[in-house]
């Protein structure tokens, strides 16, 4: 055993053993004061043969490498047998690093699918139940059946009995509806119901243990019960399992076997497969067909066919939408209804549009479904969304009490934006919604930025975070959605936003337009505006005055491809903030104009300030000189409290980062070694065009503060961009 080794002789053995038992052999390392890591980082190496994305920020090597390892071995990339350290008869490779997986990914056909869910996996799945919190989906295509009959286990195992937070999807061109629905209405608690599994298949092992103990959890708060106690432990919190009549099964209805037997005397609903109590059968009443019984499935039937009944649940969940979202709007009356879907022509408001996509008779409801724990971020990474996408969006959305994180990027929404949002609407009007969290990005803007802004924060008034981002407008004032939509008007109630980014598709930023939103905003933290036009020289010092007497507690402040070159006053104000701890120049051609005056007033402002620790000024044409200038703020008379400084792209040269060196070391020498500055960023300048000085240069600086740089070759950037003009 490793365990009684002497530390010397085990520092010896560790290097020679294969992955297996050296993961054993952790602990006996640890109590022997001995370091693994380095033995990690090698195998990394050795097997993997690539260097990781941020690897500075990998702080065990042992779980990155089984992660990795899991992952290559399931998908079937790395060959175990090409190494003897991977290979061991006495051990699997997917059971021993299972443990280790807290992320996963499952690309193109599923095909990873079905090896989870095989039998003799089932430990496996079971320790991913336990240590798997994200799970995404990459580059998906059209699967069969029975994959997607593997695919309903695999999520009902790792979301509704395991402890996955976070699902999400990325470059999906052309969605199969099925199984896009599928995975969102699962990751929103939902169970698939219907034919999607063979009814001759027991049902799910931890369903089957609470029938066992005779729990009939057939209404939310039971439900709430059973899962809040494993789910505390894992997630940090209580069960996140909505409590809504929406969504909780009629108390005074007919009893789930009541309606099995009204349809078969001597079939039985009791384990259709992969079910429970809280399963299809007794979790979900189903709506009579016309003219006939819905007869309950018999397991004689064998496997059917799961197209029908989720093609039927995705045009049932978009249908119920409709009708659910429009009373909301009736009975409370918000204004913010006109901009969120009720105004006439807004994307969810015609009730008829949705019915006439309605599926057959005898669907399963989502009123009546019942629902099992649900994940709290879901994102959509360029996934193109139809209508009738976002109308099951909106719908699964309204009642996802969970969801504490959206973010939707690049789906095409257009003007059903507003469908989504309305549903988030019905969501923020329970007690128990978590939601503080909603990035929104696309290509094309159907409506002006702030438009939408002012939209969500009057739906929206709990959220913490909001970010909205377009790379262009498609949007003119006689052809808006929703016809006579208008937000410009809406008074917003007041906010609990923290943090808010707006990018702007090159529109004028009107510092009108953004004031009621600052108003409403007073715990406002961070602001960030990206791509404005400046229509005059006023707006920048009239938002700063807004910025001012509105959001005190304001502590963050960005501006990114803002041409600031002609508002040397307010930049200078800006500096001069008390309040303010981080601000960002991002490519804002802050220097386009410089004057030597101009520079030794920012200069010597910053060095007055006593608040300000974080100064980013990348893509600003610094050049080698006006480098060498800021080194004047960590002088012996400066009260500045700078901790990091960010001059990434700005045309510095080796010989200019070496002067800016030696005056700061000077500068450091005079103050007796007191300094505050800690972090330089120094990403995409031309250091590459003397090696030998930008080595010394980087050298002595990484002895006075923490640089982040990288290998960036100058030459074929510049020829990559003299290609494309």
């Amino acid at each position: 055993s490793p365990a009684a080794l002497p530390g010397h002789l085990l520092r010896g053995l560790l290097p020679l053993l294969n992955v297996f038992y050296l993961e054993r052999a952790e602990g006996a390392a640890r109590r022997a004061g001995l370091s693994t890591q380095p033995i990690w980082r090698k195998l990394w190496d050795d097997v993997m043969k690539t260097r990781p994305p941020n690897a500075e920020s990998v702080t065990c090597w042992r779980k990155k490498f089984l992660e990795t390892f899991f992952s290559n071995v399931l998908h079937g990339v790395l060959d175990v047998s090409s190494d003897w350290r991977l290979n061991d008869h006495h051990f699997s490779p997917l059971l021993h690093s299972s443990q280790h997986v807290t992320q996963l990914t499952l690309c193109n056909m599923l095909q990873a699918v079905t090896e989870l869910t095989a039998e003799h996996n089932q430990k496996v799945l079971e320790n991913l139940s336990s240590s798997l919190q994200i799970l995404k989906f990459r580059h998906l295509l059209s699967t069969d059946q029975s994959i997607r009959r593997a695919l309903v286990v695999l999520l009902h195992r790792l979301i509704h009995h395991g402890s996955v937070s976070q699902v999400s999807m990325y470059s999906w061109p052309v969605p199969d509806t099925v199984l896009l629905v599928l995975i969102l209405s699962m990751s929103a608690g939902y169970w698939c119901s219907g034919k999607v599994l063979p009814y001759r298949s027991s049902p799910c092992g931890l369903c089957r243990e609470d029938r066992a103990q005779g729990q009939e959890p057939c209404h939310e708060e039971e439900h709430d019960k059973h899962q809040q106690a494993p789910q505390a432990e894992v997630n940090g919190h209580g069960a996140d399992i909505p409590h809504s009549s929406a969504i909780s099964p009629r108390r005074d209805g007919p009893s789930p076997n009541a309606l099995c037997e009204e349809g078969s005397g001597e079939a039985s609903c009791d384990s259709p497969a992969g079910s429970s109590p809280h399963c299809p059968s007794q979790g979900l009443r189903q709506k009579p067909a016309l003219g006939r019984r819905r007869r309950c499935p018999r397991r004689s039937r064998g496997t059917y066919d799961g197209q029908e009944d989720l093609y039927d649940f995705v045009f049932t969940v978009a249908r119920e939408n409709t009708l659910e979202l429009h009373e909301h709007n009736v009975t409370e009356g918000e204004n913010a209804d006109n901009c969120t879907g009720s105004a006439t022509g807004s994307p969810c408001s015609s009730s008829a549009g949705c019915k006439k996509r309605g599926g057959s008779a005898g669907t399963f409801s989502l009123k009546t479904a019942h629902r099992f724990r649900s994940v709290s971020t879901l994102e959509l990474f360029s996934i193109p969304l139809t209508e009738d996408a976002c109308r099951t969006l909106s719908n699964l959305l309204s009642s996802w009490e969970s969801l504490e994180n959206l973010v939707l990027s690049y789906n095409g929404l257009g003007e059903n934006i507003l469908c989504v949002v309305s549903g988030l609407r019905a969501l923020c009007r329970r007690p128990r919604c978590r939601l503080r969290l909603l990035r929104l990005s696309d290509v094309f803007s159907h409506m002006p930025c702030m438009e939408l802004v002012r939209c969500i924060l009057s739906a929206l008034p709990r959220l913490q975070t909001l970010s909205v981002s377009f790379d262009l407008k498609n949007h003119t004032e006689g052809n808006r959605p929703g016809g006579n939509l208008s937000c410009s008007e809406t008074e917003i109630p007041e906010s609990s936003l923290e943090q808010l980014e707006i990018r702007f598709p090159r529109e004028p930023l009107h510092t009108a337009l953004l004031l009621p939103v600052l108003r409403a905003s007073r715990l406002l933290q961070q602001l960030s505006l990206d791509s404005a036009a400046l229509p005059s020289p006023r707006e920048l010092e009239h938002l700063l005055q807004a910025l001012k007497e509105y959001n005190p507690n304001l502590k963050k402040l960005s501006f990114h491809d803002v041409n600031l070159a002609d508002h040397q006053k307010e930049v200078l104000l800006l500096l001069q903030d008390p309040i303010l701890q981080e601000i960002t120049f991002s490519f804002c051609r802050l220097f386009e104009n410089c004057t030597t005056e101009f520079l030794s007033e920012i200069i010597n402002t910053v060095k007055r300030n006593s608040t300000l620790k974080s100064l980013k000024l990348p893509g600003n044409r610094l050049g080698n000189h006006r480098l060498v200038a800021l080194a004047d703020i960590f002088s012996e008379d400066s009260s500045s409290s700078l901790c990091q400084l960010d001059v990434s792209s700005n045309c510095i040269k080796p010989d200019g980062l070496l002067e800016f060196t030696k005056k700061l070391e000077g500068h450091i020498q005079q103050r007796g070694g007191r300094i505050k500055f800690t972090h330089l960023r120094l990403f995409q300048n031309w250091l590459d065009q003397d090696t030998e000085t930008a080595q010394e240069a980087l050298r002595r600086l990484r002895a006075v503060c923490s640089v982040v740089n990288d290998t960036w070759d100058s030459s074929q950037a510049f020829a990559d961009y003299i290609s494309v003009m």
